[in-house]
């Protein structure tokens, strides 16, 4: 089991844990999809995938179509996605992936989440380089050999493959995504869910005490509307 796997085991409960929260992220997702590629998932790739993802979290298939009538009004506001990144207490860094229609309201928020739990917001660039950007699919077992699909999907810039409970997982960098989901659609294997992550290449553990500190800010900035995704260097 490697890295990825490792990372992902960690923040199984506690990522997407309360559904009308996720239901929320994922109609931001499907409005920026539709907006970036039309309201047709067969030829919207990224729409595609959101949609995937809306179906693993158990949301209705009304909810999915009205979200994505409501993305092709032309009176919808669009989202902007913001990176935010910051330095938590006892030196733990922390990177925040937002969709905001409010970029003043969104930084005014970060900014104050740091300031009350003694963390402080960095600049662009200050501890992004601290995570690799990777892609994930998740995709149905049934029919298909672990070892096999590996050798396969290395080609298209696989470098993790593995087994658990609901699934194979196939991971990779960020930029290979695209060609792995036509990979994957061309051969007619079922994509049960697809997105992105940001792994921490190195983490530090801390005491209850200072961890209880950190958790502090992390929770903080999770309840806020306009973060979508909340990575950090802390041990789990």
């Amino acid at each position: 089991m490697g890295r990825a796997f490792e990372f992902r085991k960690a923040r199984k409960m506690k990522r997407w844990s309360a559904m009308s929260k996720a239901f929320t992220r994922i109609g931001k997702d499907i409005v920026m999809a539709v907006k970036e590629g039309g309201p047709d998932p067969d030829s919207n790739s990224r729409l595609r995938a959101v949609i995937q993802n809306a179906k693993s979290v158990n949301m209705p298939k009304d909810n999915i179509e009205r979200a994505i009538k409501r993305a092709s009004d032309k009176s919808q506001g669009d989202f902007k996605e913001v990176l935010f990144e910051g330095y938590a207490p006892h030196g733990i860094a922390v990177l925040i992936e937002t969709a905001t229609d409010n970029n003043t309201r969104t930084v005014a928020n970060i900014r104050s989440y740091f300031n009350k739990c003694n963390g402080s917001l960095g600049t662009s660039g200050s501890v992004e380089f601290m995570f690799d950007h990777t892609c994930n699919f998740r995709i149905n077992a049934e029919g298909i050999d672990p070892e096999e699909i590996e050798l396969d999907m290395i080609d298209f810039g696989a470098e993790e493959v593995f087994v658990d409970d609901d699934g194979i997982l196939i991971y990779a960098p960020f930029e290979s995504f695209g060609a792995i989901q036509k990979e994957l659609e061309s051969r007619h294997i079922e994509i049960l869910s697809s997105g992105f992550e940001r792994i921490p290449q190195i983490t530090r553990e801390l005491t209850p005490e200072e961890a209880e500190d950190v958790e502090k800010l992390l929770e903080k900035i999770e309840e806020d509307d306009d973060v979508q995704n909340v990575y950090h260097t802390m041990e789990e």
